[in-house]
């Protein structure tokens, strides 16, 4: 029963979408017949537009034609008026030809010896301009000459006076430094035989006084103190004397720097720079 009951249910399904797709076919070619017939009804349209167009283009280009040909029977006709008049033209032409060479002929070395002319005028005028333009310099190079001359007497009397004033500066300065550097050497020479004679008497003073232990470590921390004292000031005299060495050879360095700015030679100078008198400091 239920097979019996599916299967009309199978058959009437069946039959109901045999009748919808038959619908369906139908609704389908129902368009398919309208849109064929729009797509002619288009088609005829534009084809007889285009029919058209051409007719009125073809009609155009037949009015076109009947025009050009219209206007080349014209230019024919103009064509032979003007190979007429050309013919009369070049008999006349022909009649002229040779009075025309001639005065091409007498233009040509017309114009060669304008050519000329202009030059040698441009020439002489080039000329003179060179002229004025030397005079001048040989003027301003005269005027020149003689300042230059007048500048170099006054530099030459410039610098025998500056070679008067360095020789003069020169002597003074090495006599002021070798004055003092001789003090400077003598003050400490007796302030090394002082510190010599000083160490001897001390050492012959405790070797005579027998002192104990501890006054003699007093004693000698004292010396010590003194002998610091002494030494701080042998250094300080020996700094002084070369920083005075130093001065001395700076000043000459820049006197030797003018001596060669002002074209004086430097073998006339007559004395030697000052070395440092201890070596390391």
């Amino acid at each position: 029963e239920m097979e019996a009951k599916y299967t009309r249910k199978m058959q009437a399904l069946r039959d109901e979408m045999d009748l919808r797709r038959k619908t369906e076919i139908h609704e389908l070619e129902e368009r398919k017949n309208t849109q064929i017939s729009e797509l002619m009804g288009n088609h005829e349209g534009a084809f007889g537009a285009i029919k058209n167009y051409y007719n009125d283009i073809t009609a155009k280009n037949l009015t076109l034609i009947n025009l050009l040909k219209e206007q080349v029977e014209d230019l024919k006709k103009k064509e032979a008026v003007l190979e007429k008049e050309k013919a009369d033209v070049l008999l006349q032409n022909k009649g002229l030809t040779e009075p025309l060479q001639e005065a091409q002929e007498l233009v040509a070395a017309l114009q060669k010896k304008l050519v000329h002319y202009y030059r040698d005028k441009e020439a002489l005028m080039n000329s003179k301009a060179h002229l004025k333009i030397t005079q001048k310099e040989l003027k301003d190079l005269q005027w020149e000459h003689e300042v230059l001359e007048q500048r170099f007497s006054k530099v030459q009397a410039e610098r025998d006076e500056l070679y008067q004033k360095f020789t003069r500066a020169i002597n003074e300065v090495q006599q002021k430094t070798g004055f003092k550097n001789l003090l400077l050497e003598r003050k400490l020479q007796g302030l090394l035989s002082l510190l010599e004679q000083k160490e001897v008497e001390l050492s012959e003073v405790l070797a005579a006084s027998n002192l104990d232990p501890s006054a003699l470590s007093l004693v000698s921390h004292k010396l010590e103190d003194v002998l610091s004292s002494k030494n701080a000031t042998i250094q300080d005299l020996q700094l002084q004397l070369a920083r005075v060495c130093k001065a001395h050879n700076d000043m000459l360095q820049t006197f030797e720097a003018k001596l060669t700015a002002f074209g004086i030679p430097l073998d006339n100078l007559g004395f030697q720079p000052l070395s440092f008198p201890f070596p390391g400091q």
